[in-house]
């Protein structure tokens, strides 16, 4: 009697939760050998530190010791004399920064160089340090991040959101953006909204990037029934930590208050017909290719609807244009706050 043939496809679901295991320890081990790398060079670097600090070192010890290491450990990489200094860095900056030390612990050591090399401010590093944990970016991602100026951006544009979001989804206020960056799309300055939702839809693990990282693809041109009628919500997703849907509706053009009309529809369907009962109330996103800040401030005011207003942008913004408003935000308040 012949024994049983054994599946080979990869898509046998029966053997799923030892791969799962394997993955995970797989994962655990990368961690912990990272986690002993970043240890190791933050006391190199505090040895670096002290030594330099006491004059019992100048500057041109670190690069023999580096040397010194080439030649006795002829297997060891990552030690070079660049990288003594900025072990010392490390070290440097994160004692005196106790509240973020163990963010950076838990960051690759690329990582923490795009953000030592990249950030100008102590706030900025915290920023990028916070988010790249939250979000798990790549190193790749965490770059494109930078040259997005997520930060400037993120300190001068706040969201523009209604008070029914504030009220309901206070939470929403820390994940939703004034602007998203989707230059990834290749789009011409001119194009129409169905190159703008086809486009999202090809790149969509680039575009959930750019949103955050629990938001999850429920559909594309979801179908909402309302009476005898039919209607398409361009896009759909859920937000895992806000526990709720969030629609989100695309316009090539300026921004119009009559938006928010259909918007608001949608929402309301949505939450009669679709929210289940420990689902928190649906949020609404127009997504403009632009936007007058006083008109969409007004067309919120008297919005009873959990929604914002943000633009879409098919090139990375000047951030030299954005650093400088940031420094005119950082002076304002500085001024504002002498004279209280």
């Amino acid at each position: 009697m012949n024994a049983p043939s054994v599946p080979t496809s990869t898509s046998d679901h029966r053997f799923d939760e030892v791969l799962a295991l394997i993955h995970s320890s797989r994962q655990k081990a990368i961690q912990a050998v990272n986690t002993q790398l970043i240890e190791l060079y933050w006391q190199v670097g505090a040895h670096i530190s002290r030594k330099l600090e006491n004059s019992e070192w100048g500057d041109a010890v670190v690069g023999q010791l580096a040397e010194h290491l080439a030649q006795t450990q002829p297997g060891l990489r990552g030690f070079t004399r660049s990288n003594l200094f900025r072990m010392r860095q490390f070290y440097e900056i994160y004692c005196v920064e106790e509240k973020v030390a163990p963010l950076a612990r838990q960051l690759s050591w690329s990582h923490n160089l795009i953000i030592l090399g990249q950030s100008k401010r102590p706030e900025e590093r915290e920023f990028y340090l916070r988010m790249a944990v939250q979000e798990r970016w790549s190193k790749r991602e965490l770059e494109r991040q930078f040259k997005a100026a997520l930060f400037e951006r993120s300190v001068t544009q706040p969201a523009k959101v209604s008070a029914a979001l504030k009220q309901t989804h206070p939470a929403a206020l820390e994940i939703f953006r004034d602007a998203y960056m989707v230059e990834f799309l290749g789009l011409p300055g001119s194009h129409a909204e169905t190159d703008l939702h086809k486009g999202l839809l090809a790149r969509l693990k680039d575009f959930l990037n750019e949103l955050g990282r629990d938001f999850c693809f429920v559909g594309s041109e979801h179908p909402i029934q309302v009476g005898g009628r039919d209607f398409a919500l361009d896009l759909l997703f859920f937000h895992r930590g806000l526990n709720c849907l969030v629609a989100i509706e695309l316009k090539v053009g300026r921004f119009e208050p009559e938006y928010l009309g259909k918007l608001d529809f949608y929402l309301e369907a949505l939450d009669r017909d679709e929210r289940k009962p420990h689902e928190n109330p649906a949020i609404g996103v127009l997504l403009c290719a632009s936007k007058d800040d006083e008109v969409v401030e007004y067309a919120l005011n008297r919005s009873l609807s959990p929604a914002l207003i943000a633009e879409y942008q098919v090139q990375l913004p000047d951030k030299y244009l954005l650093q400088a408003k940031l420094h005119e935000f950082y002076a304002l308040n500085v001024a504002h706050a002498d004279e209280d």
